[in-house]
């Protein structure tokens, strides 16, 4: 592992970071919902060369702070920019997973000054969700593969089989032990659970469905990484980021929703040919 883990105080959070600092290129890496830094590391340490990589825990999310509330869009993206700032940074590449997706999305259509290019890897829920859609929250939190790992778990091997079971952890890879390993902890009653907390889940959940993603054209370079066996497969489902994103390239690759931990070794050639041909040096 080429990185450090860092922390940063922010006003009302601890925001917890991995750095890689062998290159001078910025890039801001941003997991997707209920993982965590750590997803990032085989893309982090392909490019760790060229580029100056930050990848932090979003609030609510691995080592960084978990506040019962103030999860929204506004507040990540906060932090986010302060992250920056910290560094020096005016502006970087931004890779964006799921969740993350539409924050960066969001983001980028506010802020684009911010970015240099961005990347979008299977992203979600990019349009403004109908309310009576929170009516089925309960039922998303128990299917989706994301959430399933929360726990809690009676002992940390009954965890560990739940995860060998799920979408990103199913070839059980040492990097996806990694990451696994990273995101759990025991709990104060003894169960072990995600470092991920319900109060964030809820709250993320909440702003996903009311913020829409995209509403404006957005010019930033951007591309949009559709994995085969992601969520994003049909063509009905690409149409919102082919009207808004007015410079936008995608590009299928093999493997699941988190192609990073799937697929890592085409998914971090498919990333570096983008970057490259926007590197600002």
């Amino acid at each position: 592992m080429k990185f450090v883990r860092q922390s940063l105080s922010l006003p009302d959070i601890q925001l917890s970071y991995l750095e890689w600092h062998q290159g001078t290129e910025p890039l801001l890496l941003l997991h997707g919902l209920a993982d965590h830094a750590l997803v990032w590391s085989s893309l982090g340490n392909y490019l760790a060369s060229d580029y100056h990589i930050i990848a932090p825990d979003m609030r609510g999310h691995g080592d960084s702070s978990k506040p019962e509330d103030d999860y929204t869009f506004t507040s990540a993206i906060a932090d986010l920019e302060i992250l920056m700032e910290n560094r020096g940074w005016q502006n970087a590449h931004v890779v964006a997973h799921s969740w993350c997706g539409k924050l960066a999305c969001i983001w980028a259509r506010q802020n684009p000054q911010r970015f240099r290019s961005m990347v979008l890897v299977d992203p979600i829920f990019v349009w403004k969700m109908p309310s009576f859609l929170k009516l089925t929250f309960p039922l998303l939190f128990r299917v989706l593969s994301s959430l399933q790992g929360m726990g809690p778990f009676p002992s940390y091997e009954s965890a560990e089989a739940k995860a060998r079971q799920l979408t990103q952890y199913q070839e059980w890879t040492p990097l996806q032990q990694q990451v696994f390993k990273a995101g759990i902890e025991q709990k104060a009653d003894g169960n072990w659970g995600s470092k991920f907390t319900i109060a964030a889940r809820d709250r993320i959940f909440e702003q996903v469905m009311l913020i829409p993603g995209l509403t404006v054209p957005v010019i930033t370079p951007t591309l949009l990484i559709q994995p085969e066996k992601g969520v994003n497969r049909l063509d009905s489902q690409l149409k919102p980021y082919k009207k808004y994103l007015t410079n936008l390239h995608i590009c299928r690759v093999p493997g699941n929703h988190w192609p990073f931990l799937s697929s890592p070794d085409t998914f971090n050639q498919v990333v570096s040919e983008f970057l490259s041909s926007h590197y600002e040096q």
